[in-house]
């Protein structure tokens, strides 16, 4: 598996673009490459390579299911659950977004002529709804969505 590739699959939540390159991304995406991406995380131990969580708010992500996080030093994450999970500990992480354009639903024929390769499951894809988001910082944690 290379890690400049993008990758379409199912992931825990719904369908989405996974690659370890955040240029591939943003061209596919067609988003400001500056703009940042969602880390997918096959562990907590790996939450170490994207920042540290204020200690006040530890059990509530370790005990969050189908949830990302941005912590303070602005960098986000999410730990990855199921079938999900084994594709994005071959990568060690990747980073994620949804397989839709920005505001519309998902298209499945636009998602397949963007990527580079198709990980399908016998399911085939479902669009669930997507993962909650949670901003964390020293003095509190806010709901994003």
């Amino acid at each position: 598996m290379r890690r400049d590739l993008v990758y379409l699959a199912q992931t825990d939540t719904t369908v989405g673009f996974l690659s370890c390159s955040a240029q591939k991304l943003a061209a596919v995406k067609e988003r400001p490459p500056q703009r940042p991406f969602l880390v997918a995380l096959p562990s907590f131990a790996a939450v170490r390579e994207v920042g540290r969580v204020p200690e006040a708010h530890r059990r509530f992500v370790r005990r969050a299911r189908k949830t990302s996080f941005i912590l303070p030093n602005g960098r986000s994450f999410r730990v990855v659950e199921g079938p999900h999970r084994l594709f994005v500990e071959k990568f060690g992480w990747c980073y994620t977004t949804s397989a839709n354009r920005h505001k519309e639903p998902f298209d499945e024929v636009y998602a397949r002529s963007v990527c580079d390769v198709v990980v399908e499951s016998k399911e085939g894809f479902s669009d669930k709804s997507p993962s909650k988001i949670w901003r964390v910082g020293r003095r509190g944690k806010v709901k994003v969505r």
